[in-house]
């Protein structure tokens, strides 16, 4: 259900001021210590606005380009930005970028030679050949992070590809969300992508993947914190278990609303056990999530768990039309979380993730606006109408239920 207007108002709606913000940052976030202040966060909606976005911070780099994603796709959005990011590299900006070999696989090689021909640094996460053994091949860099001269930065679920790209620009506009931060955060995102930048390069397969010239040089060890924009606090997480682990506190901590947003939905039991306890409060429970994917067995998995979720009282709305791939959450109005982490189990196991968090009423506000928005456009799935769904889904979710461990 929408939230209410005329409820009693939550303790973030009494506070203001910095002491208030702490206060907040206290009660919800896991580790309070990590938020980072003074940065300007803005939320984008689909590839329609992250893309130009993307392509206007690429366009306006001075000195450093750091991409990472999952997919980089050889079509029409991943030529869009392979000139971009080749435009920046000739007008002599350091550009890096990371692909995961298998997110990418059906991306020809030469799309990233011309690249690297281009002067960009392109390189391949746990690419497939030479064989790494079956513990390094499951491991994925699922993470989607754009930094440009270490002040502006971009984190979410978009990849580059036509998925995400509008359809007035061929593409098949899936649902997704983005974070724009500007600020001295950015720095920390940096980081990140240079430790698994180290990680690649430093790695054998890497090296008989990629026989390039010597580079001019690596990523710099370290980049000074940019100049404070705004009045956003922003932590980083980029363990997954740590961002489990912060969904958690979370959701624990919540007094009246939990609302998440996840393209793959197959939860852990810790998952499930704080979703429970939130409902057992008295706190209202509201799930999106797809009523199409991309990936059918994580589909039919995650459907085999609501039965019981709305036996407890989760809502469960279903994304309707184009593929639902956003991967948000927002709490009482007031905690939030936006990136790479999808509430199944290769996130939580097996891939590279990377989400940004905040503890801020206005921007809680602004994000639960949003997924209210999402919300009318549902299919609220009922236990009525989830009791009458035909044999063969029962049957598909049972069989793909058996599975979830690996999902």
């Amino acid at each position: 259900m929408p939230a209410d207007d005329a409820s009693p108002p939550s303790a973030a709606n009494a506070l203001s001021g910095r002491g208030a913000l702490a206060a907040l940052e206290a009660r919800y976030a896991l580790e309070p210590r990590a938020f980072v202040r003074r940065n300007q966060v803005g939320f984008l909606r689909d590839g329609e606005q992250a893309y130009p976005a993307m392509l206007e911070a690429i366009a306006r780099a001075q000195r450093t380009v750091r991409l990472e994603t999952f997919i980089f796709a050889d079509d029409a959005t991943g030529h869009r930005f392979a000139r971009a990011l080749a435009d920046a590299a000739e007008r002599g900006v350091e550009v890096t970028v990371l692909y995961d070999a298998i997110g990418s696989w059906a991306s020809h090689g030469g799309f990233f030679r011309a690249m690297r021909r281009r002067g960009i640094r392109a390189r391949a996460f746990n690419p497939i050949w030479p064989w790494p053994g079956l513990l390094r091949l499951i491991r994925r860099d699922h993470r989607k992070l754009l930094a440009t001269d270490g002040t502006v930065a971009f984190v979410g679920g978009i990849n580059i590809s036509d998925d995400w790209a509008p359809e007035r620009l061929g593409g098949r506009n899936w649902r997704d969300d983005v974070m724009r931060i500007e600020g001295p955060v950015v720095a920390q995102l940096e980081g990140v992508f240079r430790a698994t930048w180290r990680s690649v390069v430093q790695s054998v397969t890497a090296r008989l993947q990629h026989r390039e010239r010597p580079a001019r040089r690596e990523p710099p060890d370290a980049i000074a914190p940019g100049p404070p924009h705004g009045d956003h606090a922003v932590a980083i997480y980029a363990a997954r278990r740590a961002i489990h682990r912060a969904y958690v506190h979370a959701i624990d901590a919540a007094q009246r609303q939990v609302l998440i947003a996840s393209s793959y939905f197959v939860p852990d039991r810790a998952m499930l056990a704080a979703l429970r306890r939130a409902r057992d409060r008295g706190v209202e429970v509201a799930l999106i999530l797809p009523g199409l994917s991309d990936h059918y067995s994580v589909l039919m998995a995650g459907r085999a768990f609501y039965g019981r979720l709305l036996r407890w009282g989760v809502q469960v709305h279903e994304w309707q039309g184009r593929i639902f791939h956003a991967k948000s959450a927002v709490i009482d109005g007031v905690w939030g979380t936006m990136g790479s982490f999808n509430l199944d189990r290769w996130s939580l196991h097996f891939s590279h993730e990377l989400n940004a968090v905040f503890a801020d009423p206005t921007l809680g506000r602004s994000l639960q606006a949003a997924f209210e928005r999402d919300r009318e456009t549902c299919l609220a799935v009922t236990l009525p109408l989830w009791k009458s769904r035909p044999r063969w889904r029962r049957l598909m979710e049972w069989f793909f239920g058996r599975f979830d461990r690996f999902m």
